[in-house]
C-alpha cells in the first residue's frame, strides 16, 4: 500500500515563500514521476510541476521562475518550494505519484492573502 503524507501548506502574504514536502511510503518501483498539482475553488485540478527519478523536471507557465521542484530518491521525498507568491496561487495543493499506478496525497491548503 503506496500513502502520500504532504506537508507545509499554510497561509501567506503577497510576495512571500513557502516549501511543501511530500513522503511517499510503501512499495514504491524505482523509476517514477512525483509532482505537484492544485485545485482552485470552482476550477479543475491542474499541474504544478513534476520531477522523474533522473531529475527531469517540468514546470505549469505560470510558475516557471517562482517554484522550484526537488526530490530526494532515497527517501521518496518531493519539495516544492514557492517564491513569490500571488493570490492566484491560493489552492489546494496535492503531491503525485506516477508508479506503474497513481497515488493521490490528501492535499495540503496554500492561501495567499493579505
Amino acid at each position: 500500500q503506496v500513502q502520500l503524507v504532504e506537508s507545509g501548506g499554510g497561509l501567506v502574504q503577497p510576495g512571500g515563500s513557502l516549501r511543501l514536502s511530500c513522503a511517499a511510503s510503501g512499495s514504491i518501483f524505482t523509476m517514477n514521476v512525483m509532482g505537484w498539482y492544485r485545485q482552485a475553488p470552482g476550477k479543475q485540478r491542474r499541474l504544478v510541476a513534476t520531477i522523474s527519478t533522473s531529475g527531469i523536471t517540468n514546470y505549469a507557465d505560470s510558475v516557471k521562475g517562482r517554484f522550484t521542484i526537488s526530490r530526494d530518491n532515497a527517501i521518496n521525498t518531493v519539495h516544492l518550494q514557492m517564491n513569490s507568491l500571488v493570490p492566484e496561487d491560493t489552492a489546494v495543493y496535492y503531491c503525485r505519484l506516477i508508479a506503474g499506478a497513481n497515488y493521490w496525497g490528501q492535499g495540503t491548503q496554500v492561501t495567499v492573502s493579505s
